[in-house]
């Protein structure tokens, strides 16, 4: 199963290495095909720069432990999701035809597509239980 997780995730399991999020991260590095866009690591870059600079040395330590496969994602405008800061995202899971976006942002949760299909880390733990 393709799985492509949000930045929100990344950023959890940078920040707090044992929750649900970094747990979940780790179950779909182990058992399914992690999906990352270089818009992702990239917002991980940003963000950690911006507000977490003592973090920044962690980003390559947590990406190198992970398997992985790097895609791009495409800047172009979609209106499929409300908030354009999320559509590279939304992007490169359609074009990926990924299975699952493992994502806790609201504006994910409130996309009613049939695939790929949304869930939080939560859910995603509870579901492969």
């Amino acid at each position: 199963m393709k799985i492509l997780v949000d930045t929100n995730i990344l950023i959890s399991a940078l920040l707090y290495p044992n929750s649900v999020p970094s747990q979940a991260l780790l179950r779909i590095a182990g058992s399914h095909e992690l999906i990352l866009s270089d818009y992702n690591i990239a917002e991980l870059r940003r963000v950690a720069r911006d507000k977490f600079e003592k973090k920044q040395p962690d980003i390559d330590v947590l990406l190198a432990s992970l398997p992985y496969t790097l895609i791009s994602a495409p800047l172009s405008p979609q209106k499929l999701i409300s908030d354009p800061k999320d559509a590279p995202i939304l992007n490169a899971a359609i074009i990926e035809d990924v299975d699952i976006i493992i994502s806790g942002d609201k504006h994910f949760r409130a996309l009613e597509l049939e695939r790929p299909k949304v869930l939080t880390a939560a859910q995603f733990m509870e579901l492969t239980n």
